[in-house]
């Protein structure tokens, strides 16, 4: 059961122990999968600087801007690929259901390199 306390990931963990501490700064993502979900969590949170930092700055948009309207109500992770601590790149395909509708995207993750940090690259939106 998703609580107001629990974190908008859909993992049953509290919000700040789960994907509030990357949205904090307080920890980077391990794999693509946890970035994946971190920005779900801050598009539901309307976390537009997350979402920027956490973009690859060769396909970065200068800035963003998110619909307060929209109501996310759940995210369900389908497939990944890579991803891990010991790749460079990985793929995330999951499906985030919205009040009216919802929306599958095939994600790409990249590692920074130096930093070794995970960041999204692009995806394929369907839905």
């Amino acid at each position: 059961m998703v609580t107001a306390r629990s974190c908008p990931c859909g993992l049953p963990q509290p919000y700040d122990a789960c994907c509030g501490r990357f949205h904090s700064g307080a920890a980077l993502a391990a794999t693509a999968e946890q970035l994946m979900r971190s920005r779900y969590s801050a598009f539901v949170r309307l976390d537009a600087g997350y979402l920027l930092r956490t973009w690859s700055p060769r396909t970065r948009p200068a800035e963003l801007d998110l619909d307060p309207g929209t109501r996310w109500t759940g995210l369900e992770v389908l497939a990944t690929e890579g991803g891990s601590a010991f790749h460079t790149t990985g793929t995330v395909t999951f499906r985030a259901s919205y009040r009216g509708g919802a929306m599958t995207e095939h994600s790409r993750f990249e590692r920074e390199p130096g930093s070794g940090a995970w960041l999204y690259a692009d995806g394929d939106v369907s839905g």
